[in-house]
């Protein structure tokens, strides 16, 4: 027989459904290119300036600009995220969305080539509903 305390426990880490969650952390509330900036800022809990001014800093030391892929993967992975590849060709390739369902615990920063969003936890936080954005890969947080 299972326990309630289990199937309370099941319950409550079921999701039920994925969800965009309008969110913009660009002070201004402009989307000005800087989707790198707001999913790192979302899924660091930094402010927008602070994410922009570190990746400027790195982006100089490397001689790169602050939203390319190395320059960001670099930040991430000093913040103790990891790198991981998915299929980019269908049909093995997910969305936004299918990659929140199969990924409903924890924070990850996704990118499609062109785009950066945040999913924590099962819902994806951008400024627009990129939902059906096909990612190539995703950086996630490692928790101590």
């Amino acid at each position: 027989m299972v326990s309630s305390s289990f199937l309370l426990h099941n319950f409550i880490r079921k999701k039920v459904k994925t969800v965009w969650i309008r969110c913009n952390p660009n002070p201004m509330g402009k989307q000005a290119g800087d989707c790198v900036v707001r999913a790192i800022a979302v899924a660091t809990e930094e402010s927008w300036n602070r994410i922009y001014d570190d990746l400027c800093r790195l982006g100089q030391r490397m001689c790169d600009m602050p939203n390319s892929n190395s320059v960001w993967g670099r930040y991430l992975k000093e913040r103790g995220f990891e790198q991981f590849l998915l299929p980019e060709s269908c049909p093995e390739c997910v969305t936004v969305r299918a990659f929140c369902n199969r990924y409903s615990e924890g924070t990850y920063v996704i990118g499609t080539g062109n785009h950066a969003v945040t999913v924590m936890d099962g819902d994806y936080y951008d400024s627009w509903d990129s939902g059906d954005e096909v990612p190539s890969y995703f950086w996630r947080r490692k928790y101590r």
